[in-house]
């Protein structure tokens, strides 16, 4: 198993497209960053008007932690997209380069080299999320330095200690892994229907967006099947943030995406074991 995962890993990582979300989270991370820091206290002023008009607030409120959970709440749907670039082309690119029958034929069952490739698959998108967490985090800290957290959640606030945050943010790209690799399995899942990329990534990312529009809007029909949704779950990592923290919803939800990652995984080794390989 560990000589397989090493060569997929290698094929994963010597290709320079792989590095295309890489360089895409740094320059959308960056941005942010910038922007706060030309304009972020006239940002902060203006989100928190209504508060300032009855409460006296001191202190630093626009801090490295402040930064990162803007950075997570407008990045983390996009990163999907950048999941299923890979993710989506590890079946379905050796059928279209015409490596993927010549696999099967080397000593090794279909299984084995399923659970492989799935496996490099969760190292890059650990790896992806831990290079979004070192800009978003580390280098907010760096740049804006430490305080307290404020955040505002349905006309409420939450003050969070700045001693009290860390775990916090820990825990959350800790959920955050798991939901983004439902995202992979989903990507995975449709790379074995397919013999050419563009098909897997395009219907992952469509079908997120699909299903995440009927996770936010409110649709009679559809309500019944939100809970059921993995979209519904990905933004479950905000909990952690939360006073108290509502450990049953996040525990729900870790099992909603823990249940989509094994169904999924099911299905693509029932149809990739029993596939005729062509290609």
């Amino acid at each position: 198993m560990w000589p397989l995962l090493r060569i997929e890993l290698w094929k994963i990582y010597r290709k320079p497209r792989t590095y295309i979300s890489f360089l895409a989270i740094a320059a959308m991370v960056w941005l942010i960053q910038l922007g706060l820091y030309a304009d972020g206290e006239n940002y902060i002023r203006f989100g928190m008007q209504s508060l300032t008009a009855s409460f006296d607030l001191s202190g630093k409120i626009l801090n490295g932690y402040l930064v990162c959970f803007v950075i997570l709440q407008t990045f983390l749907m996009q990163v999907p997209l950048l999941i299923a670039l890979v993710a989506g082309d590890m079946i379905a690119g050796e059928a279209n380069t015409g490596t993927l029958r010549l696999l099967l034929t080397k000593p090794m069952g279909r299984g084995e080299l399923l659970a492989a490739k799935f496996a490099a698959t969760f190292v890059y998108t650990v790896t992806l999320l831990l290079w979004m967490a070192l800009l978003a985090l580390l280098g907010s800290l760096l740049i804006f330095g430490v305080g307290d957290l404020m955040i505002m959640r349905n006309r409420e606030m939450d003050l969070l200690l700045s001693g009290d945050v860390p775990w916090r943010y820990a825990a959350a790209f800790g959920f955050a892994i798991v939901a983004m690799t439902a995202v992979a399995s989903l990507a995975f899942l449709f790379s074995v229907f397919a013999e050419n990329a563009i098909g897997p990534i395009v219907s992952t990312v469509s079908a997120v967006i699909v299903l995440t529009i009927l996770s936010t809007m409110d649709i009679p029909f559809f309500n019944r099947l939100k809970p059921y949704l993995f979209t519904t779950h990905m933004i479950g990592w905000k909990g952690f943030f939360y006073t108290p923290v509502p450990w049953h919803d996040i525990m729900g939800s870790l099992a909603v995406l823990l249940g989509h990652i094994l169904a999924f995984g099911a299905v693509t080794w029932i149809v990739f074991t029993r596939k005729d390989i062509l290609s």
